[in-house]
């Protein structure tokens, strides 16, 4: 496993550097979503996490008060220190809030010649905005096509591609309409898909293979982060070196740990728990 730059030593060598993870998003000042959600998780899974911050929110378990972007300059400043020093083996993308940041950090991932995990946040869990709507089109056009799996929710799809998922079988249609906008792999997160059932299913496909990725559904509302936990528990197992498939399984096995051990916060939803398999 060979970073994109000669900045880090192979993590076999005793004393050196876990592979190398980094996460492209917003911040969460409630600490359960975001780059924060990122951060933990890697951590969690035994790589180096890394960030590029995108914006700032004020945000707690009730919703989003505030969105502050960052300038393009800070968010391809940030980018380059880390890259062009330590060097990533993957790359994960949250909140990107304007058509500009979209650009902007698509013409980065297209130079870095590692795995990309994109996850086109749109809203928050409460319902906030966190996309603008004029920047749907330089998601499909420029960010999804250097994606090596996008992970949109059920939402994120109609936002997307107007396919509204009911059934699995929709969910095949759904991934056929965002691998039309040019990334290798789909893994569309049916969560909010028959919230009645036993069981969450997500669909990970490329077009050829199909896997289904069937975990029990825990009855816990404490749910904050779920999508930027399991976007970046991919990314951590593409750092590591795992396929595609292997790295989707390990990261719904430990998405569906945290949902199980999530917990109360504030007066609203409560986080998923980062660390329920180092505790």
């Amino acid at each position: 496993m060979t970073p994109t730059t000669a900045g880090t030593a192979a993590a076999s060598t005793p004393g050196a550097a876990p592979p190398l993870c980094l996460t492209v998003a917003g911040s969460d000042s409630g600490g359960g979503a975001g780059i924060q959600a990122d951060l933990k998780t890697m951590l969690a899974l035994g790589v180096h996490g890394m960030s590029v911050l995108t914006a700032v929110t004020a945000q707690n378990s009730l919703g989003v008060r505030g969105v502050w972007e960052l300038p393009a300059d800070a968010v391809t400043a940030q980018y380059r220190a880390v890259v062009d020093d330590i060097g990533v083996h993957a790359v994960k993308t949250g909140m990107l809030s304007s058509t500009v940041l979209v650009e902007t950090v698509a013409e980065l991932l297209a130079g870095t010649p590692v795995p990309a995990v994109v996850d086109p946040v749109g809203v928050s869990k409460h319902g906030d905005p966190l996309l603008a709507a004029s920047a749907l089109d330089a998601v499909r056009r420029e960010l999804l096509p250097r994606a090596t799996v996008a992970t949109p929710n059920l939402d994120e799809v109609a936002q997307l591609t107007g396919v509204v998922v009911e059934t699995e079988d929709d969910m095949r249609r759904a991934a056929d309409a965002v691998l039309g906008h040019g990334p290798r792999w789909a893994l569309i997160k049916g969560g909010h898909l028959d919230a009645r059932g036993d069981l969450a299913v997500d669909l990970l496909t490329d077009g050829t293979e199909e896997h289904w990725l069937r975990a029990p559904r825990h009855d816990n509302r404490h749910t904050h982060g779920t999508g930027c936990t399991l976007a970046s528990a991919l990314a951590a197992g593409l750092a590591k070196g795992l396929s595609v498939p292997d790295a989707a399984r390990t990261a719904k096995e430990y998405v569906t740990g945290a949902i199980a051990a999530g917990y109360a916060l504030g007066a609203g939803i409560g986080p998923v728990d980062h660390g329920w398999n180092i505790r």
